[in-house]
């Protein structure tokens, strides 16, 4: 867990600062049946909300707590974050993961091994969640900025 916890924190200092190399419009460039750059970060926005409450929960609930999905588009669209500034969108991402880094950091030893139900038959632990919720963040973080130096 300490790896997770030392990338996402280099994430939260790094990602700020390379958002910053693109403007406003470039940063909003809607795709061909994609999200612009802001609307993925948003996703992320989403995923990390998503994912906290997760962490908080599966801690304390019945097990195997049962992972229940959401639809990513609408948060998206609901949310409509293409008409926010990406300034606000990447201080609620970095806000949302200092979070989770306080949260994964607490969690007890013997927690991340309680068992999580994610559909079609399928089981993850914990510590395998927090892990696919880095993996989730990193493919799509390829997608907003060249992530091979981050």
């Amino acid at each position: 867990m300490k790896k997770i916890i030392e990338r996402l924190n280099y994430l939260i200092e790094a990602l700020p600062i390379r958002v910053k190399q693109f403007s406003e419009p470039e940063f909003s460039t809607q795709l061909l049946n994609r999200w612009s750059k802001k609307e993925t970060l948003g996703h992320l926005c989403d995923s990390a909300t998503n994912n906290l409450y997760r962490f908080i929960t599966i801690q304390s609930e019945k097990q195997p707590y049962i992972v229940v999905p959401y639809n990513q588009n609408n948060w998206v669209s609901i949310q409509d974050y293409q008409s926010i500034p990406t300034s606000e969108i990447v201080g609620f991402w970095t806000t949302l993961n200092k979070h989770i880094v306080r949260v994964i950091s607490k969690i007890p030893e013997e927690k991340f091994l309680y068992l999580c139900d994610i559909g079609d038959n399928k089981s993850m632990t914990l510590a395998e969640l927090i892990e696919d919720y880095l993996r989730h963040m990193d493919h799509h973080l390829i997608q907003i900025v060249d992530t091979s130096n981050l």
